[in-house]
C-alpha cells in the first residue's frame, strides 16, 4: 500500500540508493511511475506492506516501509533491492553507488571512498562539510542524521590530527 514519505513514523525503515550522476527531471518521473506501481503492489508473504518513496536532489532515492502494520521480509527488501536494479539497468545508470556524497557550493559532489583521505588532505572535504549517510536506518534518523557535518559523522576518524 503506497503512502507519502512525509506520513511515515520515525520508526519507519529506509533504505537509500544513491544514482552515480544526477538524474534529469525526465528520469525522476520514469523513477517515480515506476515506483508508484511497485511500492502500491508491494507484499511480504503476501500481507501488503505500507511504503513509500522519494527522489531528493535529483541523486537520491529513498525507499521506505512502516513495520508497524506488516514488517518486512528478506524477500521483499529484496523485492525493493530489484527494482533501482531494474531502474539502473534502464536508465543507464548505477543506483548502488559506494562514494561518498556531500554538499560543496550548494550542489552535490561525490568522492570515491579510496580518495577520501586525499580530499581531506587536499581540504576539500572539512570537519564542517555536510555529508550525506546514506547509512541511516530508519526514518527518525534520516531526518536527524542523514545531512550532518563531517566531524559529527562516520568520517571523524579523517580529521584526527588535522587543526583548523
Amino acid at each position: 500500500m503506497l503512502t507519502s514519505f512525509e506520513t511515515l513514523p520515525p520508526s519507519a525503515r529506509v533504505w537509500i540508493y544513491q544514482a552515480d550522476r544526477i538524474l534529469t527531471q525526465q528520469e525522476v518521473e520514469t523513477i517515480s511511475t515506476y515506483l508508484q506501481n511497485e511500492v502500491a503492489q508491494w507484499a511480504a508473504h503476501g500481507s501488503p506492506l505500507v511504503g513509500a518513496f522519494a527522489v531528493l536532489y535529483n541523486r537520491f532515492v529513498i525507499v521506505a516501509v512502516d513495520e508497524a502494520q506488516n514488517a518486512a521480509s528478506g524477500c521483499s527488501i529484496d523485492a525493493s533491492t530489484r527494482w533501482l536494479k531494474a531502474l539502473g539497468e534502464h536508465l543507464q545508470l548505477n543506483f548502488f553507488d559506494r562514494s561518498v556524497s556531500y554538499w560543496k557550493n550548494q550542489s552535490i559532489a561525490s568522492v570515491e571512498m579510496l580518495q577520501l583521505k586525499q580530499e581531506v588532505a587536499l581540504g576539500n572535504i572539512t570537519p564542517d562539510t555536510v555529508i550525506f549517510n546514506n547509512l541511516v536506518a530508519t526514518k527518525g534518523d534520516f531526518e536527524t542524521q542523514w545531512q550532518l557535518k563531517a566531524a559529527d559523522s562516520w568520517m571523524k576518524r579523517y580529521f584526527k590530527g588535522i587543526t583548523a
